[in-house]
C-alpha cells in the first residue's frame, strides 16, 4: 500500500519532470520565436513567406520522424530500466537520422526542380534535415528517460549556436543562408546530444525498429503527417487564393503566439511520457491530469492573446517590421485557435498514453480535414482574415472530438488491464 510520504515523493518527482519539460519547451519556443522574428525583420514579407513554406515543410518531415521513430519510444520506453532505454534510444535516434537523410534527398531534388525563389530554400532544407531530426530525437529520448534537464541543456546549446549562425546569415541576406544557419546550429546540438547520452545512433538498426513498432508507428505517422500536412495544404492553398504575402501574414501571427505554438508542437516530449507514468501508477488520475494539462494551456494562450491586443503598433512593428500590419489583424482568431488546440492536446496526451492509436488517428484525421476546410473555405470567402477565423472554428470543434474520444477510451480501459511496459 502506498504511504503518504511515497505519494508526496512521487508528486515532487512528477512536478520536477514537468518543470524541466516546461523549461525545455520555453527554450525551444524562444529559439523558434527568435529565428522567426529575426528572419521576418531581415527579409520582408514576400521572402519571409518563402521561408515559412520551408519551415512548414520541415514540420511535415519532423512529424514523419516523430510518428515512426520517437513517439513509440516515449509511449513504450518511458520509465523502463536504463539498459532497455539505451538500446531503444540508439535504434530510435538511428531511425530519425535515416528518415532525415532520405527525406532530405527528396527535398533537395524538389528544390533543384523548382528553381526560382522557392527552389534554393528547399535545397538548403534538405541539407539541414538530418541534423534537425536527430536533435529532436534526443529530446524525446531524454524525456522518456525522465531526464528533462538534459533536453533543456541541449536546446540551450542549440540557441547559443544559433546566435553567430544567424549573424552570418544576416550578412548574406537570403532565405537559403538563414536555413543553412538554422541547420548548422542544429548539428551542433545533435552532436552534443550524442555526448550527453553516451549513445551512438544506429541507422543500421532502423529497419528493425520500424518493423517492431509498426502497430503504433504507422498510425502515429498518419496522425502526425495529417496534422502538419494540413498546415502545409492550407499554406499552399492560401498562397494560391490570396498570395504568398498572406502566408507570411499568417506566419507572423503564429510568431506572436510562438511560445504556445511551440509548446503544442513539442507537447508529446513531456506530457505523453508523464501521462504514461500516471496511467501505470494511478490510472484513476489520468483524466484529471489531462484536463489540468489542456485547460492550463488554453487559459495561458487566452491570456497571452489578450496581452497581444494591448500591444502598441510601434512595439509590433519593432518585433515584426513590415509583417506587423497584416499579422495584427489575425491576433483574435489565431488566439482562439491556439486555445482550442491547447485544450484538445490534453486529451490527445491521454489517448497516446493509453496507446489508443485508432482513436487518436480518427480524431486527428477529423481535425485535419476541418483545419484545411475551414482555412481554405474562409480564405475563399474573406481572404486572410477569413482563413484565420475558419481555422479557429475548426480547432475548437476538433478539441471537443478529442475529449469525447478520451472519455470513451477511459471507459474501455476499465475493462482491460493496463498496458505493460516493454523492456526489450
Amino acid at each position: 500500500m502506498t504511504t503518504d510520504g511515497e505519494k508526496r515523493t512521487a508528486k515532487r518527482a512528477m512536478v520536477g519532470r514537468l518543470s524541466w519539460g516546461l523549461a525545455d519547451q520555453a527554450a525551444s519556443s524562444m529559439t523558434n520565436f527568435a529565428v522567426g522574428i529575426y528572419v521576418a525583420r531581415s527579409l520582408g514579407l514576400t521572402a519571409f513567406g518563402v521561408f515559412s513554406l520551408a519551415w512548414l515543410t520541415y514540420g511535415v518531415v519532423l512529424n514523419v520522424s516523430r510518428g515512426l521513430a520517437t513517439d513509440p519510444l516515449v509511449v513504450r520506453f518511458s520509465g523502463v530500466p536504463a539498459a532497455s532505454w539505451r538500446t531503444a534510444a540508439a535504434r530510435s535516434s538511428g531511425a530519425a537520422l535515416g528518415i532525415g537523410a532520405a527525406l532530405g534527398v527528396v527535398c533537395l531534388l524538389v528544390g533543384l526542380g523548382l528553381g526560382g525563389r522557392v527552389g534554393p530554400a528547399f535545397v538548403c532544407l534538405g541539407v539541414a534535415l538530418p541534423a534537425l531530426l536527430l536533435q529532436d530525437a534526443w529530446r524525446f529520448a531524454f524525456f522518456a528517460a525522465g531526464s528533462g534537464r538534459k533536453a533543456f541543456a541541449n536546446d540551450v546549446v542549440w540557441g547559443v549556436a544559433l546566435v553567430p549562425a544567424m549573424v552570418v546569415a544576416a550578412h548574406v541576406g537570403t532565405v537559403a543562408a538563414f536555413l543553412l544557419a538554422w541547420g548548422a546550429s542544429a548539428a551542433v546540438a545533435a552532436g552534443y546530444g550524442c555526448l550527453q547520452s553516451g549513445i551512438r545512433p544506429r541507422p543500421t538498426r532502423a529497419r528493425g525498429w520500424l518493423r517492431e513498432q509498426r502497430d503504433l508507428g504507422y498510425r502515429y505517422l498518419v496522425e502526425n503527417v495529417s496534422l502538419s500536412g494540413a498546415s502545409q495544404l492550407r499554406a499552399y492553398g492560401l498562397g494560391v487564393i490570396v498570395g504568398v504575402g498572406a502566408v507570411g501574414a499568417v506566419r507572423g501571427a503564429e510568431l506572436l503566439l510562438g511560445p504556445f505554438l511551440a509548446l503544442l508542437m513539442g507537447l508529446s516530449l513531456v506530457t505523453v511520457a508523464e501521462a504514461a507514468r500516471v496511467l501505470r501508477q494511478a490510472p484513476h488520475r489520468l483524466s484529471k491530469f489531462c484536463l489540468f494539462l489542456g485547460g492550463g494551456q488554453a487559459a495561458a494562450a487566452l491570456l497571452w492573446g489578450a496581452a497581444l491586443l494591448l500591444m502598441p503598433d510601434r512595439a509590433g512593428e519593432f518585433v515584426l517590421g513590415d509583417v506587423w500590419n497584416s499579422a495584427s489583424e489575425l491576433i483574435v482568431p489565431a488566439t482562439l485557435g491556439v486555445a482550442g488546440a491547447g485544450l484538445g492536446s490534453g486529451a490527445a496526451a491521454g489517448l497516446r498514453a493509453l496507446a489508443a492509436a485508432r482513436r487518436s488517428l480518427r480524431c486527428q484525421l477529423f481535425a485535419s480535414a476541418c483545419y484545411v476546410g475551414g482555412g481554405l473555405g474562409g480564405a475563399a470567402v474573406a481572404g486572410t482574415v477569413g482563413s484565420a477565423w475558419g481555422v479557429a472554428a475548426a480547432t475548437v470543434c476538433a478539441s471537443a472530438v478529442w475529449w469525447l474520444q478520451l472519455r470513451s477510451a477511459l471507459h474501455e480501459s476499465h475493462h482491460h488491464s493496463i498496458p505493460e511496459v516493454r523492456t526489450s
